[in-house]
């Protein structure tokens, strides 16, 4: 009855887990109207790259580049999807097909032959931003400092390409060290700490930051290079790069793009159908000057109180906590029993399936996390072919956890079962129970018993690894606290995200530690001792 019991409250906790997995699938994803249905074109952009894309304080994807593909959307008629990206996995996500196209500022020159290009929209520079006290004023002043760049950046390309002038190679040479960062919320991190001296990155997201950071920081007059934005397609997909172009050229006749580069303060900046914008300069302004609405980028607000903060913060990460909360008791729930059986093939008489548990177990073991998610979601296209979907993120996400924590429980559930006596087994066969019996009424409560230590570190681990779904641009808390620290040019949400972190790893070792209290009964009343042989024998 109590097996009934427990199997019933399994499938209730299998199926509620499911519904929230199936409710924050999306938890990478942002549908521009709402729709699963239609036409759609899915956008891959950085989410840490405003004033061209990123996530509000209202907790929504906006910016420069996203404003455009949704109007872009609205004249086709297709349904916008934003979807946050790795920056790092970009390729692999344009052509595995679960993004469309790569939208966000990103830079022509060094990569002509590796996309199918729009024609330019921005004409961008490189600069160089400091702190307001720092006695660097022109970029030789740089020679023995350390300079921070976003990994795969322009910058970088202005320092080390290929196509890099001389002058600047010559400058980057004398640089005490040229740091690489994921993004710039971290760079500006480490120039506010004084990790470095400097850091080199595009205009426009030098614009923002200054208004958003106040007076903290000063950009240097001179330019470090100039390149040009564009909107990458997979090699090949002229059709769909024509269609986007088509839009665009008619959004940069009509006035419709000079508007919205305005709106975000890149006028300077912007290059399609600048003729037509300059003609239209007028009209534009004198449209501003009689509205009362605030550009999107804004001037540098008040800070609310702390508390407020807190809060505000709070409920803009609510979302990544139960895509958190989703990975961690998926995981669980499926690696577990996975763990059982590789068990059961790792102990068998069988030389071949204990060979084949073996290898499998070494290979998960022996293998970073990210690089089997990645594999997951990825290697059905690049191995077999198959095109993936924005959707299938979640369930790879799930798959990958699941088959690596199941690897680690198997070894901790077979040390468990071997640390159990012989003669339990020997007692067992004497009073007459079958082999299942035996296991599952006197090996494995005494193995779930010896095992709840190693399994309770394995599961705090599993909290914490629940961040590495960042790398199949799942937007869980820690990947979405990133984004929002961001937008908020403030490392508050990050504190905040270490302490729900903390805060759920103390419920679970204290769950935890109940639970192992409780299984103490199992030494007075579940291991068959010599008295009760001696008994039964009598």
């Amino acid at each position: 009855m109590k097996d009934l019991k427990m199997r019933r409250l399994l499938v209730s906790i299998l199926a509620a887990m499911l519904l929230l997995g199936i409710f924050v699938t999306d938890g990478g994803t942002v549908r521009a109207d709402g729709k699963d249905k239609g036409n759609t074109f899915t956008v891959g952009f950085d989410a840490e790259f405003p004033p061209y894309g990123y996530k509000d304080t209202d907790g929504s994807y906006v910016g420069f580049d996203l404003d455009l593909a949704e109007e872009v959307c609205r004249r086709r008629g297709w349904t916008l999807v934003k979807q946050p990206i790795d920056w790092d996995s970009k390729d692999m996500e344009l052509n595995s097909g679960t993004i469309d196209c790569i939208w966000n500022g990103f830079t022509i020159q060094g990569r002509e032959d590796s996309y199918t290009w729009t024609t330019p929209y921005v004409d961008n520079s490189q600069v160089v931003v400091v702190r307001t006290d720092s006695d660097i004023q022109k970029p030789e002043d740089l020679a023995g400092k350390t300079v921070i760049v976003q990994t795969d950046s322009s910058a970088l390309a202005a320092f080390t390409g290929e196509d890099a002038e001389q002058a600047n190679k010559d400058l980057a040479a004398s640089f005490a060290e040229l740091q690489q960062v994921a993004d710039y919320n971290s760079a500006f991190m480490n120039l506010e700490a004084g990790a470095a001296d400097a850091v080199c990155l595009d205009i426009g997201v030098a614009k923002h930051e200054l208004t958003n950071r106040g007076d903290a920081f000063r950009m240097l007059d001179d330019i470090i290079s100039t390149e040009q934005y564009g909107v990458g397609f997979k090699l090949g997909n002229e059709e769909l790069r024509d269609q986007v172009q088509e839009t665009l050229n008619e959004m940069a006749a009509d006035g419709t793009f000079a508007k919205i580069a305005e709106t975000w303060e890149l006028s300077d900046s912007v290059c399609l159908g600048k003729e037509t914008d300059l003609k239209k300069e007028e009209d534009v302004t004198e449209d501003k000057e009689g509205s009362s609405e605030t550009p999107a980028t804004g001037a540098l607000e008040e800070k609310k109180p702390f508390g407020e903060r807190f809060v505000d913060i709070t409920k803009q990460l609510g979302k990544g906590m139960l895509a958190t909360l989703a990975i961690f008791f998926l995981t669980l729930i499926f690696s577990m029993p996975l763990g059982l059986l590789l068990t059961a093939i790792r102990m068998s008489r069988f030389k071949v399936l204990q060979w084949i548990a073996k290898i499998y177990i070494s290979i998960l073991r022996g293998t970073p996390l990210m690089l089997q998610l990645l594999v997951v979601f990825f290697g059905p296209h690049f191995i077999f072919g198959i095109e993936t979907s924005s959707n299938y993120r979640f369930f790879a996400v799930i798959i990958g956890f699941s088959l690596n924590y199941a690897a680690y429980f198997a070894e901790i559930f077979r040390a468990g079962i071997e640390g159990v006596p012989l003669g339990q087994r020997e007692a067992a066969e004497v009073l007459g129970y079958s082999r299942t019996q035996t296991y599952w009424k006197i090996i494995f409560p005494q193995m779930v018993k010896r095992v709840i230590p190693p399994v309770t570190n394995e599961i705090i681990t599993l909290v914490k690894d629940t961040s590495l779904a960042f790398a199949l641009a799942y937007t869980e808390m820690f990947t979405l606290a990133k984004q929002v620290t961001a937008a908020e040019s403030s490392i508050l949400p990050l504190f905040i995200a270490g302490l729900f972190y903390y805060v759920f790893n103390f419920i679970v070792a204290l769950v935890m530690a109940q639970v192992e209290k409780k299984m103490q009964y199992y030494d007075r009343y579940r291991k068959i001792s010599r008295h009760e042989l001696n008994a039964k024998n009598r």
